[in-house]
């Protein structure tokens, strides 16, 4: 392992950290396990994704300790509470209130000013230090932002409102298929990494059934998949929350009704969803349940560990097709797991499909993404097996997509550029950094009608997607929704530097779809 001299470790380490920052900004998990890349083997990552060390160690500092520090502050509570409480209560001094609100006043005013003056870094969030003045700052930061928007960016009126949805009809003809809608975790085509070298017949998982490869842009860079369960849900932008984009789900959950849960139990579907945590976990729960998610099944129900194989929750799908199918059509959102970061480590080896070999990229986590990508395939495949042999006759619509790219691939898809530049690229919404992937499936039965599933497609119109490919009737808002993508050929937020998807937020205001927002 090659040593760094003093000045070669500070250019590193600020480099990495500036890498780390610019991630921080788009809320996804902030391991960054690629910055020993940036700064060389002779590197260490840890403290919640940032480099603080060129000694030749790597690790992340958020879980080292994990378990002796919540028993170190366990203590500290125990023996400090009762302290504070006695000198609070025998403590002869004591100020008068106008003075001690003036001092309150004072040091508000103080923390408001720096706090307007110097901009957050995101990434203290996840570190071990600046506790207290992080608790401020963001506190400072986000009331500044609630005062200028709100938590949701909308016009101030429109003109032309939306129909009310409970008048929408809804009588497609013949037979409704089952919907499945599956949450394909960290998955795209990493083709789209020029150097990068794949096992043979690679791609195939990204084909529709009509043999085309669809590409999705998602909202997060290498991280937050809420974002994306956001807009496959609820079928709006997570970027109209601006400030408040990592709490979307925490925020919407009971405020937005509109999605295409609810859509679909208009026309009569039964709605599912198998999540693999608990469902606490961001306002899992109640946002899914916001929207229309009636049976909400999550990792503590299922008895399963954080990350299990696909198979694991596709054979949880047909157990509950197979309670469930005889009530009527079911709409199903599946979750899966085997993809999750981190890539350092064989993730269930025995299940390595036979002939595996892996390409030969020098970096490691690549080859294991690519095998465990392998074992995604098989069992997706053998999931459509398990469909066709169980249910013979009934009719499905599987609508699949990639959440985000894995954290990896923003250091891989251009490395000849710096941190900065990195950084300016995210927060401009290179589409290469945002591209993943979707694709539509289907068995006993051929889609409606595929027209609006474009090459290209920002992911907020997958509901659109899904409703037309199995012929039901579009409501109201999604029906102007069709209309954006026809004017902005796909792009949603991104349409008119966001002012389609700001009023059309107002327009389901306005029909009661988005309440108290």
């Amino acid at each position: 392992m090659r040593s760094s001299s003093p000045g070669e470790c500070d250019e590193r380490l600020e480099r990495a950290n500036k890498a780390s920052n610019a991630e921080l900004e788009h809320g996804g998990i902030r391991s960054l396990i690629q910055s020993r890349r940036i700064i060389g083997e002779g590197g260490a990552a840890g403290n919640g994704g940032r480099v603080t060390a060129c000694d030749g160690r790597y690790g992340l500092g958020w879980a080292d300790g994990a378990g002796s520090k919540r028993i170190t502050a366990a203590i500290a509570f125990v023996v400090a509470l009762p302290l504070i409480v006695a000198i609070w209560i025998f403590d002869p001094f004591r100020v008068r209130r106008a003075v001690s609100l003036l001092g309150a006043s004072l040091s508000l005013a103080v923390i408001a000013t720096i706090g307007n003056l110097v901009p957050l870094s995101h990434e203290n969030a996840f570190s071990e230090w600046n506790y207290v003045s992080y608790f401020a700052h963001s506190g400072v930061d986000a009331v500044g932002a609630y005062w200028q928007q709100g938590y949701l960016q909308s016009d101030k009126m429109v003109t032309d409102r939306l129909r009310s949805v409970g008048t929408d009809s809804c009588e497609p003809p013949g037979k409704r298929p089952h919907i499945i809608l599956v949450h394909d975790e960290s998955s795209f085509d990493i083709r789209a990494v020029e150097g990068v070298k794949v096992p043979p017949g690679y791609g195939q998982h990204f084909r529709s059934f009509d043999g085309k490869a669809r590409k999705l842009l998602v909202e997060g860079a290498g991280g937050p998949s809420w974002y994306t369960e956001y807009n496959v849900l609820s079928g709006l932008s997570s970027r109209s929350y601006g400030r408040f984009q990592f709490f979307v789900t925490r925020i919407a959950a009971g405020r937005v009704e509109r999605g295409l849960p609810r859509a679909l139990q208009r026309c009569g579907y039964r709605t599912h969803a198998i999540y693999p945590v608990n469902g606490g976990f961001l306002g899992a729960s109640s946002y899914y349940k916001g929207v229309g998610i009636a049976d909400f099944v999550d990792g503590k129900a299922l008895g399963g560990d954080v990350f299990e194989p696909d198979r694991f929750y596709f054979d949880a799908a047909l157990r509950m097709i197979e309670r469930e199918r005889r009530q009527g059509p079911m709409f199903l959102y599946v979750y899966l797991t085997a993809n999750h970061f981190t890539w350092d480590y064989q993730f269930h080896p025995e299940l390595t499909p036979a002939g595996w070999r892996d390409p030969g990229n020098t970096i490691p986590e690549v080859n294991e993404y690519l095998r465990r990508q392998a074992m995604s395939e098989g069992d997706y495949a053998g999931f459509l097996a398990g469909l066709k042999r169980n249910f013979p006759g009934e009719e499905f619509l599987i609508v699949r997509y990639g959440d985000h790219q894995p954290d990896f691939a923003k250091l891989l898809i251009d490395p000849t550029i710096d941190a900065w530049e990195l950084g300016e690229r995210l927060l401009r919404f290179d589409p290469r950094y945002f591209t993943t992937y979707y694709a539509i499936d289907a068995i006993n039965f051929t889609p409606a009608a595929v027209g609006s599933a474009l090459d290209v497609l920002d992911a907020p119109y997958l509901p659109l997607i899904v409703q037309e490919a199995a012929g039901v009737p579009l409501d109201s808002s999604f029906a102007e929704q069709k209309r954006i993508l026809e004017r902005c050929a796909g792009l949603f937020y991104g349409c008119a530097d966001g002012a389609e998807a700001r009023r059309f937020n107002r327009a389901l205001i306005e029909a009661g779809l988005i309440k108290g927002l």
